[in-house]
């Protein structure tokens, strides 16, 4: 497969991906819903950040043009510069994460040496970074009302879709090679 296909499929794979949490946690967690995109329970944060951890760069473009997608279309149709700006900062949280754990754990392409206790130190690194990021915006914008218990709030929701979708990788992906091995002895 050629190199610009495989970048091609990586975008393109990390957007429908994207896109479907989103639709998912819609369905499973709209009564968990603070303000709107603010959830108790947010899977999408979990996919950001696995988006960025295994696919680096191809994943963030994936998650910027599928953040614009929703954020245009369906979240803020009438305020184009919050959605751009929304894209970008649901974008820059988990790239800079995926970048730190490059350069503190020198992460690997197969994230081999992710361990359970380095994966949750990533999600709370990204649980605290995007929020930040958004709540930053949110200030530099005027728009303080409730600004600190929605910062507390999006940290709780990210965190805990964070460690729902990335420890249910990690057990689906250890349960494969365990059937993998057994197949092989």
């Amino acid at each position: 497969m050629s190199s610009l296909r495989l970048h091609f499929l990586s975008v393109a794979g990390t957007a429908i991906v994207f896109v479907f949490s989103l639709w998912i946690n819609q369905e499973l967690f709209t009564h968990t819903e603070f303000v709107r995109g603010v959830n108790w329970i947010y899977l999408p944060s979990g996919v950001r950040l696995l988006s960025t951890l295994l696919l680096g760069g191809d994943g963030a473009m994936g998650l910027l043009l599928a953040s614009w997608l929703v954020d245009f279309f369906y979240f803020f149709p009438h305020d184009p510069v919050r959605s751009i700006a929304g894209g970008i900062i649901a974008t820059v949280a988990p790239y800079a994460v995926y970048r730190l754990a490059r350069e503190w754990y020198g992460l690997n392409a197969l994230l081999t040496n992710l361990t359970a206790k380095r994966l949750l130190i990533l999600a709370l690194a990204y649980s605290i970074a995007n929020p930040l990021l958004h709540h930053i915006w949110f200030a530099l914008q005027g728009n303080t009302h409730d600004l600190v218990q929605s910062f507390f709030l999006m940290c709780a929701g990210d965190l805990a879709g964070a460690l729902i979708v990335l420890y249910v990788v990690k057990v689906v992906l250890a349960l494969l090679r365990i059937q993998g091995a057994s197949r092989a002895g």
